[in-house]
């Protein structure tokens, strides 16, 4: 690579003395030709006076796996109230800062559970900051130095559609209860306890708003894997239920309560071709890795057994087998399937073949039948991934790891410690539960909630006269071809891509400026402006990727 990397260089100098004379008549001639003047801009019908933003993480700047300072002063709608302010006479747009660079909350000096620092890059990939700055503890703590309102930009990591309608979504209380009924990060900027975020929006009396809301309707059951834990937002049903009501009921409130308000409206992105499902594939299972390639023998023995049901069964895409020649895909639980645990422990238990399996575990010949029966649990609803799967960038850190509850199961049935260690590797010899795997089922569902809700985004945009933000159509674009700007190319590759942070489902501050710039157009369409035109979008050239481990105040 180094080698490489100097004859590119040496080919550049040669280049450069070559062409030297010829670039500096280039250089006179363009100074002789007129150079292109832009518009100057106009303001159309747009009035920026007061803006408000309501929405989630996306909207609040949540970056890294966190929430933190600068990247809430690089938040979308922090960069749009600068271009707002720019053009026009605009009031001050204020946001509830966090109190550092390190991301993480606490309550009365404790750390909340499942709100952690934010993420840094050590150089190979993503890991969280205390690895590499010890000692670190968040300063921002709910009960104890909250900022003081109004804000401007409304935006509440973790919030749903409903969520803006939600009374007590910022009352402490629901904070931990249990199950929760509150948002910290609202907690922290709520007017009042008992106030909704629609409510503390409207008080302002905005002339402007911007709303992207939605994306935790479909994302909270992506990011689960599908398993059912975060269900997606019904379409049907009232107000604070159903989303095509909760949207009607967000939208209508601001039409009625802000008489002549304008507002640009952001719609869903298709969530699945974002990093966190796009980084880990179907097959990271290296046979050149001792650690598994040793192992192949032995475990092609074990699923021979099962293997040999599944094709009596005529279930043969189901056939489980591994291969020293090249990647391998992961094991997985797909609970699509017909459950095929009693036929597998059925047909195994009398073998004996597989009799004499057991025996050369080192169990004695009457432990058959519960291995039978264990294997058969195990395997009943099991099938190797393929590229239609999606992983979750959380199992990278699972795949190969032994599952200890597993091994706590197998040993509470009478199985060695060691064989059942032996059985309870993640991905290998014990499937992948739902929670890691997107499967094409659960994929599909997200893909019709997508297109449905952005009907209705579409549909209140077309009503009221507001702009519309696709980004729906940039997502896909960004993850397709990738978008380019400033002479940056944007992808979503995780780490490289420069649109994705390091969590792989929000953007970078540099990314957050790319959205900025596309609702500028957005707005030029709607209301007459001429961001683009007059050369008054933002250069994202100068906004981050990434930011480094020593910054934490």
């Amino acid at each position: 690579m180094k080698n490489s990397k100097y004859f590119l260089f040496a080919l550049l100098i040669i280049g450069l003395s070559a062409c030297e004379n010829d670039a500096f008549e280039d250089l006179k001639e363009r100074a002789s030709q007129d150079i292109e003047e832009t518009e100057n801009f106009t303001i159309g019908d747009a009035d920026f006076t007061t803006y408000v933003s309501l929405g989630n993480s996306l909207t609040a700047g949540f970056s890294d796996g966190a929430l933190y300072r600068v990247s809430q002063e690089n938040s979308m709608p922090s960069i749009l109230s600068s271009q707002f302010a720019f053009v026009a006479n605009t009031e001050p747009f204020t946001q509830p800062l966090m109190n550092d660079n390190i991301g993480g909350l606490l309550a009365g000096g404790n750390p909340l559970p499942g709100f952690e620092p934010r993420l840094v890059f050590d150089g190979s990939g993503p890991v969280p900051l205390s690895q590499l700055v010890e000692g670190i503890q968040p300063t921002t703590d709910i009960l104890s130095n909250n900022p003081s309102g109004p804000f401007n930009n409304l935006g509440v990591p973790g919030a749903k559609s409903f969520h803006l309608l939600a009374p007590g979504y910022g009352d402490f209380s629901g904070v931990i209860s249990n199950p929760p009924t509150a948002n910290p990060y609202f907690v922290r900027m709520a007017s009042s306890p008992q106030t909704t975020i629609l409510a503390d929006a409207i008080a302002q009396q905005p002339t402007f708003v911007s709303l992207w809301i939605g994306n935790n309707d479909v994302l909270g059951y992506a990011l689960s894997g599908g398993d059912g834990s975060d269900p997606i937002t019904p379409l049907e049903g009232p107000p604070g239920v159903g989303f095509q009501q909760t949207y009607q009921a967000i939208v209508g409130s601001l039409v009625g309560n802000l008489p002549n308000v304008q507002a640009v409206l952001g719609n869903i992105p298709n969530v699945t071709a974002i990093p966190h499902f796009t980084t880990v594939p179907h097959n990271p299972l290296d046979p050149s890795n001792p650690d598994f390639g040793d192992q192949i023998p032995t475990l092609n023995s074990i699923y021979g057994a099962v293997n040999q049901v599944f094709q009596a069964l005529g279930e043969t895409e189901r056939v489980i087998e591994f291969s020293a020649e090249g990647a391998n895909a992961v094991v997985i639980e797909d609970e699509n399937l017909t459950d095929l645990s009693a036929q597998i422990s059925g047909a195994l238990a009398p073998n004996p073949e597989f009799i004499a399996f057991v025996v050369s575990l080192g169990l004695p010949e009457q432990a058959a039948p519960q291995v039978a029966g264990l294997l058969g649990e195990a395997y009943g609803q099991a099938r190797q991934a393929t590229p239609n799967d999606l992983l979750v960038l959380p199992s990278s850190s699972v795949i190969g790891t032994v599952n200890s509850s597993s091994v706590a199961f197998l040993v509470s049935q009478g199985i060695p410690q060691t064989l059942a260690g032996q059985f309870s590797v993640e991905g290998i010899s014990l499937p992948l539960e739902d929670k890691w795997v997107l499967l094409p089922e659960e994929q599909d569902e997200i893909f019709n909630a997508t297109v449905e809700f952005n009907q209705v985004i579409s549909a209140a945009a077309t009503a009221n006269g507001f702009a519309l933000l696709d980004a729906n159509a940039l997502l896909d674009q960004i993850a397709s071809v990738g978008v380019s700007q400033n002479n940056l190319i944007l992808t979503s590759e995780l780490v490289t891509g420069g649109a994705f942070s390091l969590d792989g489902v929000h953007p970078t501050s540099r990314g957050y400026a790319l959205i900025a710039n596309e609702i500028l157009k957005a707005i030029d369409s709607a209301y007459g402006t001429n961001f683009e035109a007059s050369g008054n979008l933002v250069d994202i050239s100068e906004f981050n990727t990434t930011y480094a481990p020593s910054l934490l105040n």
